[in-house]
């Protein structure tokens, strides 16, 4: 769970507070301009917009345990097209790129922001495997990309827990048990030890799907 911005208000130094005042004035306008642009009148800014400088150097002005909140802030407010998030993703740190993982649920971009999910399911980052699997993941990940994300939890040891509607997708999937069963197979016949979060998730398999209701 993201600090919201009465948290943080709370929270941070007067001069942090002032900065982010600031940075969220400057998204503000960034969207503002969004809005205004048509193929008759196109944007002729030269460069990146200000704000995304705020959000590269959240962490220093607000401090690293706050730079998640203060970026998905900044994220919202400027809600940028899904091409400039994806080139604030692809241009990021491995920090920037999870707050940007962290807000896709926020910023409503259909499908287009899915090969910035694939692509931190293909790396070994824990952070962002974690981040790549909430609620945006939940919605628009198809079966088969979704179950690969659970095995990339579990062989990544990131807890289950970071999956976004985890029972509900799981639920009945005898696919995924399969998978998981596979799983576990291969850990054992290695030597190696089966994560107890499989078998939770082994278990979420089990609960059959809820019956279609009839309309009366």
């Amino acid at each position: 769970m993201l600090t919201s911005r009465e948290e943080l208000d709370g929270c941070l130094p007067g001069a942090a507070r002032v900065w982010l005042d600031e940075a969220l004035a400057e998204a503000a306008h960034a969207a503002d301009r969004a809005g205004t642009r048509t193929p008759d009148r196109p944007d002729t800014g030269a460069g990146n917009p200000p704000w995304e400088l705020r959000f590269a150097s959240a962490g220093r002005h607000c401090g690293p345990e706050h730079a998640d909140a203060v970026r998905a802030l900044l994220l919202v407010e400027a809600r940028p097209a899904a091409p400039d998030l994806a080139r604030l993703y692809a241009q990021g740190t491995a920090a920037e790129r999870r707050a940007v993982l962290l807000t896709l649920h926020r910023l409503a971009p259909g499908s287009a922001a899915l090969p910035l999910v694939e692509d931190a399911l293909r790396t070994n980052d824990t952070r962002l495997v974690a981040a790549a699997v909430g609620p945006y993941a939940a919605a628009h990940l198809d079966a088969h990309g979704w179950r690969h994300a659970v095995l990339k939890c579990l062989f990544t040891e990131v807890p289950v827990e970071a999956v976004a509607a985890l029972a509900d997708r799981a639920r009945g999937d005898t696919e995924l048990a399969r998978m998981l069963e596979d799983f576990a197979a291969e850990r054992t016949a290695a030597g190696r030890p089966v994560p107890a979060d499989l078998r939770t998730v082994l278990a979420l398999t089990a609960t059959p799907a809820a019956a279609p209701t009839e309309e009366s």
